[in-house]
């Protein structure tokens, strides 16, 4: 991601009144976070500094600068590596993408790379990770999935002298040490899933009834789901109405149904959802459009994660889809190749983490993903291409 930081005066200027506007206005139906403009009934006593500091948080996040923010110095091109992305499996599109962004920094550094779909399982993954071995590449990138389910083979990685980078692979950023990584390219889950949540209370004006869609099963997702509802839980008229956990893997087969049983429950009482990954709102849109709910109604819906082109598409159309906080999968595709090339140079990661974004119809202008500017203009500096 570029950076959007407002830092120009008078953008400061802006954003002071819109903060101090709402500490006066406490949570009163006013401005709306994009897609259709939750309305409440009565206005109740709600959360006003909560949604001051909300606002200005969603402020930062929806705006979008046109400069890279993120390295501009490191070592020339080291010529003639192999990796090989290791993928949870291609069928997660956020896995996909940050694989094509890979392929396409290989193609400008002049590397090469080999894509290994590990189809989802454990076993697939595992063999996935012995089969990337065996080719004896200069570098691997676990791509999506924990490294402790491939402990063994990331022990051999690590006794070749084989560098490891991750695309989600941990929960931080940066350097790992327990798993050995050199680096894991993601931004910080705490600002994702605080971003989303704040999304929610600005949108609402600080009341909703919020429905959580998370997948226990992974820790990476179930940690995530719990930040999104302790932030939540800063509102006082917000409430979460209940945590569905669907497995990804089920989300097709298990999500229509629970989205039915939810619409019989609370009714209009459900005003606003947050989700782990924009594939639930996939999912939930035909049990949603069979209820004769409107497109851009309520439950009005964003996606704690990935951003992927159907999202944006659901996003812009007015499809039960109102925003999306979206990774930029290229970006961080150039970003691996970039840390695997200082590890080559024996010189430490760049520690750069993309600031958090949210998309919506307003301000995504059509797009089908979050590509922010100057990354492949930068990389390519550094590497002397």
């Amino acid at each position: 991601m570029s950076a959007h930081r407002t830092t120009a005066l008078g953008a400061a200027a802006v954003l002071a009144v819109a903060v101090a506007a709402a500490v006066l206005a406490g949570c009163e139906r006013g401005t709306s976070a994009g897609a259709g403009s939750y309305a409440p009934g009565p206005v109740r006593t709600g959360c006003p500094a909560v949604l001051a500091r909300a606002r200005a948080t969603v402020e930062r996040a929806m705006t979008t600068g046109s400069t890279w923010d993120g390295p501009t110095t490191g070592p020339r091109a080291v010529p003639g590596k192999r990796i090989v992305y290791v993928a949870q499996t291609m069928n997660n599109p956020g896995v996909a993408g940050a694989a094509d962004g890979v392929q396409q920094a290989a193609r400008a550094i002049g590397w090469h790379v080999r894509v290994i779909d590990g189809q989802g399982t454990p076993a697939g993954i595992q063999a996935a990770f012995s089969q990337a071995l065996a080719l004896r590449p200069s570098g691997i990138v676990i791509g999506g999935f924990d490294p402790h389910l491939t402990s063994q083979q990331v022990a051999k990685a690590g006794a070749a002298h084989i560098p490891l980078v991750g695309w989600h692979a941990v929960d931080a950023p940066g350097p790992s040490r327990s798993p050995a990584l050199f680096s894991n390219v993601t931004t910080r889950v705490q600002d994702v899933a605080r971003s989303s949540a704040d999304w929610i209370i600005v949108h609402s004006h600080g009341h909703a009834g919020v429905v959580v869609f998370t997948d226990d099963s992974i820790p990476f997702a179930r940690h995530k789901s719990e930040l999104i509802e302790k932030e939540l839980a800063t509102c006082s008229g917000v409430r979460l109405l209940a945590e569905e956990n669907i497995p990804l893997a089920d989300t097709s087969s298990r999500t229509p149904q629970e989205v039915s049983s939810l619409l019989s429950r609370f009714r209009d009482g459900w005003t606003h959802s947050a989700a782990i990954n924009d594939v639930y709102f996939a999912d939930a849109a035909p049990a949603l459009r069979a209820a004769r709910r409107k497109g851009r109604g309520t439950p009005f819906n964003i996606g704690a994660g990935d951003g992927d082109p159907s999202a944006f598409q659901r996003i812009n159309s007015g499809q039960f889809q109102a925003a999306t906080v979206p990774e930029p999968f290229a970006q961080q595709g150039w970003q691996i190749l970039d840390e695997f090339n200082r590890a080559f140079s024996d010189r430490p990661a760049s520690g750069y983490v993309a600031p958090v974004h949210i998309a919506t119809a307003a301000n995504s202008k059509g797009a089908t993903t979050w590509d922010p500017p100057g990354y492949r203009a930068a990389y390519l500096r550094i590497w002397g291409r």
